[in-house]
């Protein structure tokens, strides 16, 4: 009887068990995006794993510059590293090169911060922004994810795909009501959608934040697919339902010059 040889080099087990520590180092890693600034202790929590495994994952991503302790308050936050990781996605993505003219242009003409959001999973995430110049400003933090039926950006990334694909992203409800405006039923949501579509652009009325609104409108690329969506937001005394129509205007103006540039004719 002859026995096999085993090949050289690691083992299934091993392999699995590298992995495994991979995606509990990421998730460490995105707790801390969350999070900002976190203990130890608020981290593993945050994860589910214990304090050690917790520590050890951090020690390893603090060693590679990913992520950086605070010795005096023992407070960990993201590293200089994974910056340079995000810089090279900005760097690279021609959506976010293109959009920076309109967005500028934007924000010279309504004097309101914009942003720029993609499609990411069951999320509308930032991935741009451009400050406005008022006192009081509305800010979406930078990779951030934002509620698909409770947000502008969201209900426009949604409001072009089919039903059946809005049925699968969010389920069939109840979604969770961020405050009274909040839709929270799917045959709400969907009615909702199939407003956006006839006007061309989404409202958010105190949905995610009371005292706050939010006007988005579509960006399409040369298949004619809504790939990003750009919003402006503003606390709802500078967005009278009379305001929120002649932004829209322009932020379609701003939109279909970003979408020709990506190829939309």
């Amino acid at each position: 009887m002859t026995t096999a040889k085993q090949k050289p080099g690691r083992s299934r087990s091993g392999e699995t068990s590298s992995v495994r520590t991979l995606e509990r180092g990421l998730s460490v890693l995105l707790a801390l995006k969350e999070l900002r600034h976190a203990s130890l202790s608020q981290l593993a929590r945050q994860v589910g794993l214990s304090a050690s495994t917790t520590y050890r994952l951090l020690e390893t991503l603090r060693q590679q510059g990913f992520v950086e302790w605070e010795e005096q308050s023992g407070v960990y936050s993201v590293g200089l590293r994974a910056y340079q990781v995000g810089l090279a996605f900005t760097e690279r993505n021609n959506l976010i090169r293109s959009a920076q003219p309109a967005m500028d242009a934007l924000v010279q003409e309504l004097n309101e911060t914009v942003n720029l959001a993609v499609l990411y999973g069951n999320e509308a995430v930032y991935i741009h922004q451009v400050e406005g110049r008022q006192l009081v400003r509305m800010f979406a933090q930078l990779g951030d994810g934002s509620p698909l039926h409770a947000s502008g950006v969201g209900k426009v990334l949604l409001a072009w795909r089919p039903e059946a694909d809005v049925r699968q992203k969010l389920g069939e409800g109840p979604y969770p009501a961020f405050t009274t405006h909040s839709i929270t039923t799917c045959a709400g949501l969907l009615d909702e959608l199939a407003r956006v579509r006839s006007q061309g652009y989404s409202v958010d009325d105190e949905e995610r934040e009371l005292g706050v609104r939010c006007v988005a409108v579509p960006v399409r690329d040369q298949t004619r697919q809504v790939v990003a969506s750009i919003s402006v937001s503003a606390p709802t005394s500078r967005f009278s339902d009379d305001q929120i129509v002649k932004v829209a205007e322009r932020m379609t103006l701003a939109a279909t010059r970003l979408s020709t540039r990506l190829g939309w004719d």
